[in-house]
């Protein structure tokens, strides 16, 4: 497989206000081959079988068993389930457990799906809850991976470093743990907006970036290129985000109390990839050209956005961006010669 684009169903609208049927139709519609399933849409597409909030494991699973039938009407492979999240260096053991009792129902919806990908994001929680030692954040996600083989067929394991994650917030630090959990189903999802949104972009500055930024990101991108086995590159996600206006903090409409201002940034204000008329200004595609070029990816090329957008409402939105995501993807594909 060379490329091909996919996009996250949470890019296409809010689960509560868009009908998830509809939303994988319009992907479909606009040109999309992939689809991310996000979790969410598919525990809200359970609660309107069961009639009610908190569908039980077996609604959850008709549900997904539902949505990989419209996948195959509409012609969309699905390529990963996601975001399994807040496991890796908990300090509450308990909660530990829970959360691998969890992770076997989504082995049974990752079956219902038929993807063998689920993506887990770097915890985000407040460093109080956490450990700092990567070998015990490694020994979770082991923990993990060796259940995943044991599957039938093998589970893989998408790692993303988030660009507010409390303790691994850079591809470096996503590398040393991934290398430290050494299996061959455990690897990376990179992500341009996780990547640059961190070492590159600052969205409480006045400047919308970091202290020589332009500097950091050339050097980190050599790094990424010299040290990253691209066998453990399970898909990519490519994506841009506004600049504020104003920094994002205290006062500003997006600052929540207690959140990190790159995390209230990512839940609102991320766009697709040359959306300059919108705000984008993110070095999005230099991050792209050195995953794509530089370590030689290729496989599928996820358009993820989230964006106060998404909450609109009205049958428009889904239609929209969709539309927006697969301009974006023809405009990379052209300017990257991707075929």
């Amino acid at each position: 497989m060379n490329y091909r684009p996919a996009i996250m169903s949470a890019s296409l609208g809010r689960a509560w206000m868009h009908n998830l049927d509809y939303k994988l139709e319009q992907a479909s519609k606009a040109g999309f081959q992939g689809i991310e399933i996000f979790y969410e849409d598919l525990d809200y597409a359970a609660r309107k079988i069961a009639g009610k909030d908190n569908p039980d494991s077996d609604v959850i699973l008709k549900a997904a068993e539902h949505v990989y039938a419209v996948c195959q009407v509409q012609g969309l492979e699905i390529i990963g389930l996601q975001p399994f999240l807040f496991y890796d260096g908990l300090k509450d053991r308990d909660q530990h457990v829970r959360l691998v009792e969890k992770m076997k129902l989504w082995f049974k919806i990752a079956k219902a799906l038929k993807t063998t990908t689920i993506q887990i994001p770097a915890n985000f929680l407040p460093a109080e809850e956490l450990t700092d030692d990567f070998d015990m954040i490694a020994r979770d996600l082991r923990e993990l991976a060796d259940m995943g083989a044991a599957e039938d067929p093998p589970i893989k394991f998408a790692y993303e470093n988030l660009c507010w994650s409390t303790y691994v917030d850079t591809w470096e630090k996503l590398w040393d743990v991934v290398k430290r959990v050494d299996r061959p189903n455990f690897g990376v999802c990179l992500d341009t907006f996780n990547i640059a949104g961190r070492v590159w972009a600052d969205p409480a500055s006045p400047t919308g970036k970091t202290p020589n930024a332009d500097l950091d990101l050339k050097q980190s991108l050599e790094r990424l290129v010299r040290e990253i086995d691209v066998s453990k590159v399970f898909y990519i996600q490519v994506v841009d985000a506004e600049r504020m206006q104003s920094p994002l903090v205290s006062g500003h409409a997006f600052h929540v109390d207690g959140q990190p201002a790159r995390m209230s940034w990512s839940r609102n204000a991320r766009l697709f990839m040359y959306e300059e008329s919108r705000g984008a200004y993110l070095p999005a595609e230099d991050v792209a050209r050195a995953i794509i070029e530089g370590l030689g990816y290729k496989g599928y090329v996820s358009m993820e956005l989230f964006s106060r957008t998404m909450s609109e409402p009205g049958p428009h939105v889904p239609e929209e961006h969709a539309a927006r995501g697969i301009a974006a993807w023809k405009t990379f594909q052209r300017k990257l010669q991707l075929s």
